[in-house]
């Protein structure tokens, strides 16, 4: 049976990494980001942390807080044909419970955490989207009261805690995806 991992974590927590380390093994990665580039490109609008709160929010006012579930749906269901999916981005409440009802026993969360302090630090020496402490903290906000980010994570299958360097995340990543194929196996031998 194939299989959809959904990532979920705050900006910074290492999320990406942890999604191109599934990338690495075979699963067909589906970036919830580009949902919002290709609105912001839509829209006319320069890529800045305001203008992808902007659109995150607006789709969800328009289309509701499952938004990016529904637009990403087809995206995961064309790739479940051939490969197992890592979705990098699970955001809200709402797009855990429409993903876990469509996808039932094939879906799975692994919520990726780092402390704020942590998470402030990487975002500010990043090279693409570089944050503020401010802009940093504003976005835990927004995301937490705006976006219902808590719920997902409170409760994911699974929990990488990044605190240290990238090669500890990358190998707690290949220990996971190790767990994730072993318990997969289990099922299907007793199914």
């Amino acid at each position: 049976m194939k299989k959809v991992v959904a990532i979920v974590g705050m900006a910074g927590s290492g999320k990406s990494e942890v999604a191109r380390v599934f990338e690495s093994h075979g699963y067909v990665r589906v970036r919830f980001g580009d949902i919002t580039d290709d609105e912001m490109k839509k829209r006319g609008m320069e890529i800045s942390e305001s203008n992808e709160r902007y659109c995150r929010e607006i789709l969800r006012k328009e289309m509701g807080m499952a938004a990016y579930a529904i637009l990403n749906m087809p995206r995961i269901d064309t790739a479940l044909q051939s490969s197992d999916v890592v979705a990098d981005g699970l955001y809200s409440w709402e797009e855990y419970l429409s993903f876990k009802s469509y996808y039932g026993d094939k879906f799975c969360v692994v919520a990726v955490y780092s402390s704020p302090e942590t998470r402030y630090t990487r975002l500010a020496r990043r090279s693409h989207r570089p944050l503020t402490r401010e802009e940093a903290s504003s976005r835990d906000k927004a995301e937490i009261e705006n976006l219902n980010k808590g719920g997902p994570v409170a409760m994911a299958d699974y929990t990488i805690i990044n605190e240290s360097t990238i090669s500890d995340l990358r190998r707690q990543t290949e220990d996971l995806i190790s767990r994730i194929n072993k318990t997969r196996q289990e099922k299907a031998g007793n199914g």
